[in-house]
């Protein structure tokens, strides 16, 4: 197991970084071409996500720790998988895959470069979820945003390129205050591994100690501000509805790039010690204060792209929530709700793109554009296939399903996934002894916020599907609903599936609970040659 299957570890980054190079040989013109090398790396890591998610479900001993360079921790870089990554990286397959089926309908021919700057998107992001030290994770990070920067702009368009500059400023900010809270902590511990630095913690000096635990705050800042935390938050819903359906539909698991993070950093380093619950009040009240924010941006949006954007930030505030509040039985299903509203949030940005096809061509700029695809926007020279028959009936039965998932109504896993985190919220009293005012608020915000959800999609739904009959009915291509279809069945498998699924999520939870766990078997990794010591991998911490 732990032979030629190793290397499968460095493989969600080696195949689109491969891929992204070899892509830059070709030219423009050669646009299908391109398309296939970029989805068959997609496919590629698609199927290593799922040998190494399948591998995590029953480790039998697989070393998830990976040596770059044959050198030991701290002083070489380290790759780990364990239960979470593995979960974001296939959650990261999943979404590349419907988007890049998506795009070649008719977006990556709306500018240059489109795949060579998705495939290093998906190094960026693939790198963050398993490097094991914060240096790399600051140079994944800024792959990843120097490919979103160009991504954005996709399309041009003014409405984008003002979006564009106001989010290439943000995020440049954020990675200035990552640098910043990087150089404190190594300062003060000595050290970037995340398992030597979770070891060393609890022997820094108190005064030293307050210093690394600055750093850390203003490390904190820069993911939050990925996240979309509020007040930290305002360039998302305009940033995500004005960039083109695919980019926005990618850019879903970008905002969980740093809940995953700030998961990781809370869990292994201040789980327990002297700094044990450190930030957790800034979690818990910066998530409410997104939670409500978001909530007001979804009810009084008009347009369904911002609807879209302020359902991230409703998404971003849930989560940061639960981490604030540090329970294992509310965690586990905040792991759910997060994948389940990753994928229909993703799949929405999608749709709206559809949807609002058949409407005024300049009433939103996720709409078809003369700019995307040329003079003839009736009959566009790429892409092609075939028309999908009854379209309007299909894009209904889409956005209702959205609709629901966003709201968490029954039956699906929305459904399931908040209803995991309120019976825990009532039942373990997190936050302590039940009914607390706190328990009561955090329970109705997130029911309120479903509400609030429901109203609004039922609103632009009425306005959308019954409200005229004078609508175009648009011309929809097979390669377009597909993806939608398909992200939105993944929804309806993790409903059917909702056991099976919350016991890897308790498993993973319970996992990133006990940081010797991670520390240890990233401490025990040996080079090759020598002889691995017979321990449990990571994923088989209890």
């Amino acid at each position: 197991m732990n032979g030629w299957m190793h290397h499968l570890i460095i493989a969600p980054v080696l195949i689109p970084l491969v891929a992204g190079a070899i892509l830059l040989f070709f030219d423009e013109r050669q646009r299908f071409v391109k398309g296939m090398i970029s989805l068959t790396s997609a496919l590629l890591v698609l199927a290593v996500a799922l040998t190494l998610f399948r591998i995590e479900i029953d480790p039998q001993g697989f070393d998830g720790v990976y040596l770059l360079g044959n050198w030991k921790a701290p002083f070489g870089i380290v790759l780990v998988v364990d239960g979470l990554s593995a979960l974001m990286l296939l959650l990261t397959a999943l979404l590349a895959v419907a988007v890049l089926i998506y795009s070649l309908a008719r977006w990556h021919a709306a500018g240059a470069h489109f795949h060579t700057m998705f495939q290093l998107l998906l190094v960026g992001l693939n790198g963050a979820f398993l490097t094991g030290d914060l240096f790399n994770l600051f140079v994944f990070f800024e792959v990843m945003l120097a490919a979103s920067y160009g991504l954005l702009l996709h399309g041009s368009g003014p409405l984008r390129v003002k979006a564009g500059m106001h989010y290439i400023a943000v995020n440049l900010a954020a990675a200035l205050l990552f640098l910043i809270g990087v150089s404190l902590i190594y300062g003060t511990a000595g050290t970037l591994n995340m398992a030597d630095l979770a070891a060393r913690i609890p022997e820094i000096e108190p005064d030293r100690r307050m210093l690394m635990e600055a750093g850390a705050g203003v490390l904190g800042i820069a993911f939050l501000i990925k996240a979309g935390m509020w007040p930290l938050c305002f360039w998302l819903p305009t940033a995500y509805s004005a960039a083109s359906a695919p980019v926005a539909s990618i850019f879903a698991i970008m905002s969980k790039l740093g809940i995953y993070i700030i998961l990781r950093l809370t869990m292994l380093l201040f789980g327990e010690g002297p700094s044990a619950g450190f930030g957790a009040d800034v979690l818990l009240y910066g998530g409410l204060a997104t939670l409500v924010f978001g909530t007001i941006g979804v009810f009084a949006s008009q347009a369904l792209g911002r609807l879209a954007g302020f359902s991230v930030l409703v998404s971003s505030g849930t989560l940061l929530m639960v981490l604030g509040i540090n329970d294992g039985a509310i965690s586990s299903g905040a792991l759910l709700y997060m994948v389940s509203s990753t994928l229909t949030i993703s799949a929405f940005f999608m749709l709206i793109e559809l949807v609002e096809r058949g409407q005024d061509a300049g009433a939103n700029v996720l709409a078809v554009t003369m700019e995307a695809y040329g003079d003839d926007e009736d009959e566009p020279e790429e892409g092609g296939g075939v028309t999908m028959p009854g379209t309007m009936a299909i894009l209904g039965t889409c956005f209702a399903a959205c609709g629901i998932l966003l709201s968490g109504l029954p039956p699906l896993s929305g459904f399931v996934a908040k209803f995991a985190m309120l019976s825990a919220m009532m039942g373990t009293g997190a936050i302590g002894v039940p009914p607390t005012a706190a328990v009561w608020t955090l329970v109705i915000l997130v029911i309120f916020s479903g509400v609030a959800a429901l109203i609004s999609m039922t609103r632009v739904g009425i306005r959308t599907f019954w409200g005229s009959i004078e609508g175009v009915v648009p011309r929809v291509l097979v390669i377009e609903i597909m993806p939608v279809m398909f992200l939105l069945a993944l929804t309806l498998v993790l409903t059917v599936r909702a056991g099976p699924a919350m016991h890897y999520m308790d498993t993973t939870i319970r996992t990133l609970s006990n940081p010797t766990v991670y520390i240890d078997a990233v401490r025990n990794a040996v080079v090759a040659g020598e002889d691995r010591p017979a321990s449990a991998g990571i994923g088989e911490g209890d």
